[in-house]
């Protein structure tokens, strides 16, 4: 697959619905896209960074399955839009020195601070590719699920213009209310 291509759409039917899928290859990230219906702007779109411990596994230390789950289901009941399913593991920082944050945060430290003490940021991600992906598909105006301003300022300095937040609420377990709450008093997500 060259750096730009994407494959033919594909059906794509789940038990959240019967979606179109396409791969997609920008910015050396593999990146997945799931419409459901007719898509006319603005765009109901969720961007999904990979998490391969809570999407697979269903990990109770993040949010991230209840948050792909509830966005698919949203999207269904929208009776239109679109998922955007990137490669950006443990928020940029890949699957090996995930584990290594959750060690990390077993030893006391928040997310943010994990991340950086291995010598990252607190958020490696960057949406550039997805806003690519986008354009190409004719979308420039969407309505954006996230609770995240960064993923908004990021799209927005890619040419994506966002006309609605549309919040995303997941309830907090044992294992995630620390994560959580790192997420909105020191992330700043809007949660």
């Amino acid at each position: 697959m060259r750096e730009h291509d994407s494959i033919t759409k594909v059906l794509f039917p789940t038990r959240l619905g019967e979606y179109r899928m396409s791969a997609h290859k920008e910015e050396g990230q593999e990146i997945l896209v799931l419409e459901y219906g007719e898509l006319k702007e603005p765009v109901l779109v969720r961007m999904h960074s990979k998490c391969l411990t809570g999407d697979v596994f269903g990990s109770l230390r993040c949010d991230c399955r209840a948050q792909l789950e509830q966005s698919l289901e949203m999207i269904k009941k929208n009776g239109s839009g679109m998922l955007i399913y990137m490669d950006q593991e443990g928020r940029g920082i890949g699957l090996v020195n995930k584990v290594k944050a959750y060690k990390l945060q077993d030893e006391g430290y928040d997310t943010l601070e994990a991340n950086q003490k291995l010598g990252f940021k607190g958020d490696e991600r960057t949406y550039g590719a997805a806003a690519k992906i986008m354009r190409e598909m004719g979308i420039t105006k969407i309505k954006l699920i996230t609770n995240n301003p960064k993923k908004m300022e990021d799209l927005h300095s890619h040419g994506i213009e966002i006309v609605e937040r549309v919040p995303i609420v997941i309830e907090a377990n044992g294992y995630n209310e620390r994560y959580l709450r790192t997420k909105k008093t020191r992330m700043g997500h809007l949660l």
